[in-house]
């Protein structure tokens, strides 16, 4: 496949993007945190915690508790929360019928989360949204994760998408930054969890006005 041939895609980060996730992370951080007779913590503050990918989260958690995270902590933490990942867990307004109107425009979807890969397919296919992209790249798909642009370039590769025109959506600051050197454009998604996110191509208030801001980049 030579560069000519390459598809024009929009890559979607997942939590705080396309999915409002915090209540099923928190309430399975939470299971975890009584199993070790740990205080528990409100939906905003796991909120702060997310975006870095599981093991992380679980570090974070348990740093907050003042004590350290070991293996057992984040095996159960992820397998409890790949069997609760869709419980209260919901995509964000919009979201089926914007993906939807993306891809009539020709545009080739993925997403590229740091959520690892199989909680991430798990989800989506419970949330019936699985069928909008071309690949789902978790945060243990390749070598390296957001905010290195190597996440990014690995997801665009399997998708079969030219960083120059491509689009990354997302939240938080990690996504933004796995756009550095790629020619890849950003859009920061206002609604999620991300806090005082800068540097991005655009911003969108709400996730269906994301087909007028990539119109607006004038990818052919």
């Amino acid at each position: 496949m030579n560069a000519m041939t390459l598809a024009k895609c929009v890559v979607f980060d997942l939590d705080g993007t396309l999915t409002d996730s915090v209540p099923d992370i928190a309430a399975a951080m939470n299971r975890l945190m009584r199993a070790r007779n740990l205080p528990e913590f409100r939906e905003d503050e796991v909120a702060l915690m997310v975006g870095d990918g599981a093991r992380v989260l679980v570090e974070r958690a348990f740093a907050a508790r003042g004590v350290a995270m070991d293996a057992a902590a984040l095996e159960s933490f992820l397998a409890d929360y790949t069997e609760n990942s869709s419980v209260l867990t919901r995509p964000y307004p919009g979201v089926l019928d914007t993906l939807a109107a993306l891809r009539a425009e020709g545009w080739t979807l993925a997403v590229c989360t740091n959520k690892p890969e199989h909680p991430a397919r798990v989800m989506l296919d419970a949330l019936g949204l699985s069928r909008f992209f071309v690949v789902i790249c978790g945060g243990d798909s390749f070598a390296v994760r957001k905010p290195d642009p190597g996440h990014l370039l690995g997801t665009l590769k399997a998708a079969g998408g030219d960083p120059q025109r491509s689009v990354m959506v997302g939240d938080h600051h990690n996504d933004l930054h796995t756009t550095d050197g790629t020619g890849v454009r950003s859009v920061w998604a206002r609604w999620g969890y991300g806090v005082d996110v800068r540097g991005a191509d655009a911003e969108a208030s709400m996730f269906t006005e994301l087909p007028a801001i990539i119109d607006g980049f004038g990818i052919v």
